[in-house]
């Protein structure tokens, strides 16, 4: 199957994509405190719904949004209209990467620095779409504790794809960041991003889908390798970051 098609299935139910509750995504954006006149990109938007957390935040703000999932952004589309944000946000199909658009006051990109090639150039192609002394909302993985061989196969992964907690921190203030705030993902809110993520692919598959055999296998696999494998070894951590500038890193 493909997917882009199978993620935006599985995201009908959590439509954050990221193992953080309604309450804690409007905590986080919050914290970005724009101007008035803000202007918010969302680097590998996914359904939207940080975007649109932030400009219901924010009602004079505007925003833009960048996948390259048609699935994705129809469903980001429809949800701005929905929430009557559409005169306020646009949705662009791009390679989050490459995409070049302006300058923002915020950058948001949660759960997709694999889109842009990792953390080092998540960081810096943040930078490069932010005004001076913007932030950036950044969501990203690391290692609860050292990892089993059970979770890195289930997440298909090597030790040295995700750093403990602290080696992140360091790694944004090496670039030029400084964490202004902080949120580090509960085992509920794993929990619940789970169980929503295969709940939502396993009722679709046997309601909806063409080929059901495909999408049922997606879904039981997917939760093989979360219940036996990465369940309380990954951990998620979503911070807002100031930027300090390229040449501000402590080391």
């Amino acid at each position: 199957m493909d997917r882009a098609l199978i993620s935006a299935i599985a995201h009908r139910w959590h439509p954050i994509a990221a193992p953080v509750s309604d309450e804690n995504v409007r905590r986080l954006v919050q914290r970005l405190d724009l101007p008035d006149d803000g202007r918010v990109l969302d680097l590998g938007c996914g359904y939207g719904e940080w975007l649109h957390a932030a400009l219901d935040e924010f009602p004079a703000a505007e925003g833009v949004g960048v996948d390259t999932s048609t699935p994705a952004l129809e469903e980001a589309r429809t949800r701005a209209g929905q929430r009557k944000l559409d005169g306020r946000v646009t949705f662009e199909q791009a390679d989050a990467a490459e995409w070049e658009g302006g300058t923002f006051d915020a950058v948001l990109c949660v759960g997709a620095t694999h889109a842009l090639g990792g953390l080092a150039r998540t960081l810096a192609a943040a930078r490069a779409h932010l005004r001076p002394g913007g932030r950036l909302l950044l969501g990203d993985g690391f290692w609860e504790s050292p990892p089993s061989p059970e979770a890195l196969r289930g997440l298909e992964a090597e030790p040295g794809d995700f750093p403990e907690l602290g080696a992140l921190v360091e790694d944004v203030q090496r670039f030029g960041y400084e964490p202004g705030f902080g949120h580090v993902s509960t085992a509920a809110e794993w929990d619940d991003y789970e169980w929503s993520w295969t709940g939502s692919l396993a009722t679709w598959a046997l309601t909806e889908a063409a080929d059901r055999t495909a999408a049922l296998d997606a879904a039981r696999t997917h939760r093989r390798q979360w219940l036996e494998g990465y369940r309380g070894q990954l951990g998620f951590v979503t911070l807002v970051l100031h930027d300090l500038g390229e040449d501000a890193g402590t080391t």
